[in-house]
Order: structure tokens, then C-alpha cells, then sequence
């Protein structure tokens, strides 16, 4: 995408982010403008059942800056079967769907089995591969078995993103070394987490990308409080404080990575 290489400023890329949630049910506008006014101007609404998944397909189609991610939850996974699969399939093919996830695992609320977690995941990842659309990866307490099936499964060649990332530096970089692009939350910018900006300070500048996971995982100065899309601007400036950057050159940064990735040119996008 050569465009990107003439663009001297970009607005925030919430790459992860769940505005079709109940939490913001009719007030989806209003989000979207207090996302713009903090110069947040790309969101990747995340489908993980089939209602969120149809709410996701509804504002990409209404808004111009967002794109869909669909795919099937690991605490979903009991529920995945061949009509899941068939509308999964269907849906990776409209043109604003730009990725499959989130998958992966989840040993937290381990509300699907392991066994049927692992071969729900290995499926979905078979099935982007075959559409060529990179992945997004769920990964809660469960990072050794995450990595063993990503390595043996190989990624799709369009790559993927370890979504909210958590670990270590050393966790990131065996990742980054599968070919996956490292994604921070309002995790980043939680007290506890210094192991989090050890791993931020280290991967890889054209592998790092930002998001909300909203409406979860609210950052510094909003911890505690509904996390919403305009909020990413705090994760960004916690990255860019860990990287030594301005705001405006890691907005460039990861903007410019979530748009390769996505292989996605916003439309009415002002070089």
C-alpha cells in the first residue's frame, strides 16, 4: 500500500474493539463522534457470536470508517457447528470484512471444553487462510497451548494480531517471531503491568498496533470505567512514552500497520 508512504499525519486505528456491544446499543453515534473528536478515525468492530457478529456487519456497512472482523469466540466454541461454519464462510466474503476473530483460547472462564476450544481454533485458522484474511487471536491463560497451535498450524500468509497483549517481552517476541503483529490495550497503561511496557519497548516497530477491547479493559485515567473507542488515545500515548515517540509519529506507526494488515484504504482518505 505505497499511499501510506505519502501520508504525513493519520488519526488513531482502534484495531480491536467491540462497539456492537450491548453496552452501547443505540448510542453507537455518539461513540463514534467522541472517537473522531480525540482523533481516533478507524475502528475495527469485533463479531464473536452471531448476534454481535450481525451488529458488526451493520456499522460497517453504515459508516465509512469502520471495518468488521467476524469469527467464533473461544467461549463460543461449544456452540460452533456446519451452519456456523457455512454463515462464517459467507460472511468472510463481504468486502468490509477485513479479518476472522477473535479466536483463540480462553482457560479463564474455560466455558467450552479444551479439547473442542483447540479444535474450533485450528478450523477457524484453517478457514482464513482459505479466504487469505489474517487472524485476530483471544489468548486467556492460555499461552503455551495458543503458541503450540499457532506454530503447528502455521499462520495465514496475510499474518494476524495477538489482541490485548499481556505477557512478557519474551512471550511477544516468540509471537512477533511467528509473524504476528503485537496489538496494546488499556492494559499498557495499568500499574502492574511493567512487564507489558518491557514487551512494548521491544517488538518490532512495523509488528505494533493499538486498540480498546472496548468496552473492557478502560485505560489510565479512565480505569474502572466503561472503556469506549476514544479512549485508544491513551493507550497510544502510554506507547508512544514507552517508544520515545510523539503521539503523532506512533499515530502514523500503527495506523499505517493496521491498514497493511487489513489491506484496507479508508475511503475519502485525504492524502
Amino acid at each position: 500500500m505505497d499511499w501510506l508512504a505519502e501520508v504525513t499525519k493519520m488519526p488513531l486505528f482502534d484495531t480491536h474493539t467491540h462497539l456492537n456491544a450491548q453496552q452501547f446499543a443505540g448510542q453507537e453515534a455518539d461513540y463514534i463522534a467522541r472517537a473522531l473528536a480525540a482523533d481516533v478515525g478507524y475502528l475495527a468492530v469485533v463479531g464473536f457470536d452471531d448476534p454481535t457478529i450481525e451488529r458488526s456487519l451493520a456499522l460497517s456497512a453504515a459508516y465509512d470508517n469502520i471495518i468488521s472482523v467476524v469469527g467464533w469466540h473461544p467461549t463460543e466454541a461449544h456452540t460452533y457447528n456446519d451452519q456456523v461454519e457455512r454463515r462464517l464462510e459467507e460472511q468472510l466474503e463481504l468486502p468490509k470484512v477485513k479479518m476472522l476473530g477473535e479466536i483463540g483460547l480462553d482457560y479463564y472462564w474455560d466455558t467450552a471444553p479444551r479439547d473442542v476450544q483447540a479444535q474450533v481454533f485450528r478450523r477457524q485458522i484453517a478457514i482464513a487462510k482459505s479466504h487469505g484474511l489474517p487472524i485476530t487471536i483471544h489468548n486467556r491463560e492460555a499461552t503455551e497451548d495458543t503458541y503450540r497451535i499457532l506454530k503447528q498450524e502455521g499462520l495465514p500468509a496475510a499474518g494476524g494480531i495477538m489482541h490485548s497483549f499481556g505477557g512478557t517481552a519474551e512471550e511477544a517476541m516468540r509471537f512477533v517471531d511467528l509473524g504476528m503483529h503485537i496489538s496494546f490495550s488499556g492494559v499498557l497503561t495499568f500499574k502492574k503491568s511493567e512487564a507489558v511496557r518491557q514487551a512494548a519497548a521491544l517488538v518490532p516497530a512495523e509488528r505494533l498496533l493499538v486498540e480498546t477491547d472496548a468496552p473492557y479493559l478502560a485505560p489510565v485515567p479512565k480505569r474502572g470505567k466503561q472503556n469506549e473507542p476514544a479512549y485508544v488515545r491513551y493507550v497510544a500515548e502510554c506507547l508512544a512514552q514507552v517508544r520515545d515517540m510523539s503521539l503523532e509519529e506512533l499515530a502514523k506507526l500503527t495506523t499505517g500497520n493496521a491498514c497493511r494488515l487489513f489491506r484496507w484504504r479508508p475511503e475519502g482518505w485525504d492524502q
